[in-house]
């Protein structure tokens, strides 16, 4: 097996690899950069596919044997260990990299049964991480990103997510599109928020197919939003913060969905 070694951090893949730390590369690419070993192992795991499988030098000499063990078959490209820090993202980076392709299946299942997340304009990439890595936890069936969420493939995303973004359907689409095309199927839209008419979360049918809106770190769910949804609920406090994180939200509201009563 003959394989590629990079020294050179002039070198055209590792410049253009290096370009995927932005959005707009990532856009005109079609592929993202993963770091890390957990995560290069989820998407081997989960047969994403993978344009290229990046090792340190001394990271292969350790760890490639561990690695065959995964069903697909890659030739890695190597680069020397002092040129890791050229696509890591973080501050003592392992030795692996992977660039993986953009998904472009947008198909949304909508089948009887299935929960939902809706996502407006969450903008942090911790906070969408983590309420995708929830979602999935939780066991709902697709997640729909509105227009204004921080990029899905954005590296404190994909990290924050730890795998979950490949393990189930993550749809980018209108919200003003989603909701009705959601009710048209039977599946009741709830918002989050303070509405005069909310309720309280636990109050409400979850037992069959339905759908939780989540909005905007500080705004909340847009109001033209809210007014689509069939119901608005909101999560009593008994203490004096003024609010919940939205990640923290996501969670309560996700569980109380997909929990048997």
């Amino acid at each position: 097996m003959s394989i590629e070694v990079i020294r050179s951090a002039n070198n055209a893949k590792l410049r253009s690899w290096r370009k995927l730390a932005t959005s707009k590369e990532r856009r005109k690419q079609q592929k993202y950069l993963v770091e890390g070993t957990h995560l290069v192992e989820e998407a081997l795991k989960h047969q994403v596919a993978m344009d290229c499988l990046i090792m340190t030098e001394s990271y292969y000499a350790e760890q490639w044997d561990h690695l065959q063990t995964h069903d697909q078959c890659f030739t890695p490209v190597l680069i020397a260990d002092s040129l890791a820090s050229q696509l890591a993202q973080t501050p003592s980076p392992q030795g692996i990299f992977a660039v993986i392709e953009v998904a472009n299946d947008q198909n949304l299942p909508l089948n009887d049964g299935n929960k939902y997340l809706l996502v407006d304009r969450i903008q942090d990439p911790g906070n969408l991480g983590t309420m995708i890595r929830t979602a999935d936890a939780a066991g709902i069936d697709a997640i729909i990103l509105g227009e204004g969420c921080v990029d899905l493939y954005n590296d404190k995303v994909i990290r924050s997510t730890q795998g979950s973004l490949w393990h189930l359907p993550i749809v980018t689409l209108s919200l003003e599109e989603a909701i009705p095309l959601l009710q048209q199927h039977d599946i009741q839209v709830y918002g989050t928020g303070l509405d005069s008419s909310a309720v309280p979360y636990y109050e409400l049918d979850t037992q069959n197919s339905c759908a939780w809106l989540m909005g905007n770190e500080g705004q909340g769910v847009d109001p033209k939003l809210l007014g689509m949804c069939d119901q608005v609920a909101y999560i009593p406090m008994q203490g004096q913060a003024e609010s919940l994180n939205v990640a923290i939200a996501t969670a309560i509201f996700l569980f109380q969905a997909n929990c048997p009563k």
